[in-house]
């Protein structure tokens, strides 16, 4: 995954030949996998609500027949149980021509039993922006909405531009992104959360390479982070406002009054409104490089 950069080119290169000379689609997912059906699928479930985003804003939503639990992106679909257990009769049912999933290893069972019956299942799990891209085009390319992809993906590049140009040379506050409250989880340098934080001018201080990790108090106050996030959303129903935490109140980012809540869809699930967060965290950590105007 950490190669993905170099590979976009050569991505986008096999596909335009593909189309040049008549072939079906084919692409490899992110375990590897190779995913060549003889046309675009027409039923397709979305076990990820990231991914139904995606598949949404490439025009193929009406193709959607099944959703997970909890994913609003599209209003009165069946639902085929969580994305951490898949209901595998129930999508079994439906004979879709489609599955993809968003990387969540407790889906992974389900998965097996879904190929072990001749059901096309594709796995996508980007971790960054450069991931993120490269979802997306395959995506395009299996939809056949090859030319809607690289314009969503060139809009997106666009608004990172003007951040970067925004906040480029600017000092970078140090952050904490709060997962989840109770049991204190935090998110490290393996999630799109840790790139968003980069792009939008800020250091994650989390350093390890893991999606999430628990992080307890004490090793919390002894970073001290000057800013502090806070996610809400179904993984932190209802986080308690920090300033009624036995002890956060030594927090830097508690004193300086820098707590910003955020929408959990928006910051945890990569899609194609992760340039979006990047730029509402960059206001926020920056915001002498917008106008009064912007």
């Amino acid at each position: 995954m950490r190669h993905l950069p170099s590979l976009l080119p050569w991505v986008l290169a096999l596909l335009v030949w593909a189309a040049a000379a008549g072939a079906a689609p084919s692409v490899q997912d992110d375990r590897g996998k190779t995913i060549a059906p003889a046309r675009p699928p027409q039923r397709i479930i979305s076990l990820y609500g990231g991914l139904t985003e995606i598949l949404t804003a490439l025009g193929a939503g009406p193709r959607l027949v099944a959703l997970t639990q909890g994913d609003a992106t599209l209003a009165g679909l069946v639902t085929v149980g969580t994305h951490l257990q898949p209901n595998v009769e129930m999508i079994l049912s439906l004979k879709p021509d489609l599955v993809v999933q968003g990387g969540v290893p407790k889906g992974f069972p389900a998965l097996a039993r879904l190929e072990a019956e001749g059901m096309p299942v594709a796995m996508f799990a980007p971790h960054d922006f450069a991931g993120l891209f490269t979802v997306i085009t395959r995506l395009g390319a299996l939809t056949g909405t090859d030319e809607t992809a690289r314009e969503l993906v060139a809009a997106m590049e666009r608004k990172l531009a003007e951040v970067a140009r925004r906040v480029a040379g600017r000092p970078r506050p140090t952050v904490f992104f709060e997962v989840r409250q109770h049991n204190l989880l935090a998110a490290g340098q393996g999630s799109i959360v840790h790139d968003i934080i980069h792009r939008a001018g800020g250091a994650n201080i989390v350093k390890s390479p893991r999606k999430l990790l628990q992080f307890n108090l004490e090793a919390l106050i002894q970073a001290n982070p000057e800013v502090y996030l806070i996610q809400k959303g179904p993984m932190n129903r209802n986080p308690e406002p920090v300033e009624r935490r036995p002890n956060f109140g030594e927090l830097r980012a508690v004193k300086g009054k820098r707590v910003l809540l955020v929408d959990e869809s928006l910051f945890s699930r990569p899609g194609p409104r992760s340039a979006q967060a990047v730029e509402q965290l960059a206001r926020f950590l920056h915001q002498e490089a917008w106008g009064k105007d912007d």
